[in-house]
């Protein structure tokens, strides 16, 4: 096709629905499903850890660090994924990614030593899911929806957790009865399986199929490919470092990050397992929590409309540190009253952080609030990472997960004052470098 040609289907006027269902909407759905099918691999690392360290004989660090590459990787690899959709196209990208992470789990069934852990699951599942981050729902959203944009991010950010509500207890069942290798193999196939709905149903403008977005009155050209945005990204953080909220911001998601994703999603499975509970009790427990962060993240953004968000934050650390503190006398062989108590007060507080931590990145850095966000979530990685490693290292050393516990309470805490010392920007104006 001539450039001549390319730039009038770009122009072409859209088509009219005739009161059909708009095509946005298809869209979402063939996301939804997407992020589900791929967070069979968000599931998976709490309820390895056991398996391998009996069968290789892997100490817990070992396979922590693994896990660790896999987590910083997703953090690192996300401010550059809006990038790599607005250069290729979403349809290409999440396709490769998907791809990139059923190789990656499928290659762990033939492994037999821990640089292959690190090389399959570490390198290739993270850059695999990094690609998928948070980026591929906010560019779906922002391309296809003008209207209603509220309500499809909270619905694909709800996919995440309706994926761990599925493959946790799935994957862990599945573990118990056969062996963490056929767990390994429904990841990639869950991953795989989606591949095909991905290619033939995901567009990625509506100007491809001559529609408007969702909610808008006028037709929307397709933008050409932004071969600079990844020297943005690199930009707009070289400027950030330069503002004490941004390391503030940045310590206290890191934290974020270091009690959820690194501490209770990889190691509360093993450590509930530690204290005679089974794992499919365990897991389900897990699967609970994904259920009720979806509330705590909507009541959140309620809150962060009425509220100040540094006080907010304050609060959360806080609250998630102190139940920390109590979770070593609530681990046990059976699920008990205080335990659920538990599960849902850290379910909602699970992401309740983000939407105080975005308005904090609007208020300090305007239009380039969202790059700041960002590198802000690769931190929130990062932190993850750090402790999925040394809460192996430290299982290892000690014989138990209490002092993992006692120090996430610890830095939880440090993290509310640090929320407390951000300064407060008059007119959400842009902090000066």
């Amino acid at each position: 096709m001539t450039q001549t040609t390319e730039a009038a289907a770009v122009r072409q006027p859209p088509k009219p629905t005739r009161g059909r269902v708009h095509r946005a909407w298809f869209v979402a759905a063939v996301t939804f499903v997407t992020i589900i099918g791929a967070a069979a691999f968000r599931s998976v690392p709490g309820l390895l850890i056991d398996p391998l360290h009996d069968e290789f004989a892997w100490s817990r660090g070992t396979i922590g660090a693994a896990v660790s590459v896999n987590l910083a990787l997703y953090g690192l690899t996300a401010p550059f994924a809006a990038a790599l959709m607005d250069r290729f196209g979403i349809r290409r990208v999440v396709a490769v990614a998907l791809t990139v992470i059923a190789a990656g789990s499928w290659l762990t069934v033939w492994m037999t030593a821990a640089w292959q852990l690190m090389l399959y699951w570490g390198l290739l599942v993270g850059l695999g899911s990094g690609s998928m981050a948070l980026a591929f729902a906010a560019t779906v959203t922002n391309r296809w929806f003008t209207e209603r944009r509220g309500l499809v991010s909270g619905i694909l950010t709800a996919a995440s957790a309706s994926g761990q509500l599925i493959f946790l207890p799935l994957l862990s069942w599945i573990i118990d009865r056969y062996d963490w290798r056929p767990a390994a193999v429904t990841v990639a196939l869950a991953a795989l399986g989606v591949v095909p709905f991905v290619w033939l149903l995901l567009h990625d403008h509506p100007a491809d199929v001559g529609q408007k977005p969702y909610g808008a009155t006028e037709f929307v050209p397709k933008p050409p490919p932004v071969p600079g945005a990844a020297r943005r990204a690199v930009t707009v953080l070289l400027s950030a470092v330069r503002t004490g909220p941004f390391w503030l911001l940045a310590g206290t998601f890191a934290v974020c990050g270091a009690s959820t994703n690194g501490l209770i999603q990889t190691h509360f499975i093993p450590a509930a397992h530690d204290e005679h509970m089974p794992v499919q009790a365990a897991a389900s427990l897990l699967a609970v929590i994904g259920v009720f962060d979806v509330v705590g993240t909507i009541a959140s953004g309620w809150f962060t409309d009425r509220f100040e968000p540094r006080r907010l934050l304050a609060v959360y650390y806080a609250l998630r540190g102190v139940s920390l503190m109590f979770l070593p006398l609530l681990l046990g062989p059976a699920v008990h009253p205080p335990m659920i108590f538990f599960i849902v007060f850290y379910g909602l507080d699970w992401v309740a952080t983000v939407p105080p931590t975005l308005a904090l990145c609007r208020e300090h850095y305007g239009e380039d609030s969202a790059i700041v966000f960002g590198w802000v979530l690769a931190s929130h990685q990062v932190g993850a990472a750090v402790v999925a490693f040394l809460g192996g290292v430290a299982r290892d050393t000690f014989g138990s997960y209490d002092v993992v516990w006692y120090a996430s309470g610890a830095l939880c805490a440090a993290a509310a004052l640090m929320a407390l010392v951000i300064r407060r920007r008059a007119g959400g104006e842009p902090v000066a470098a």
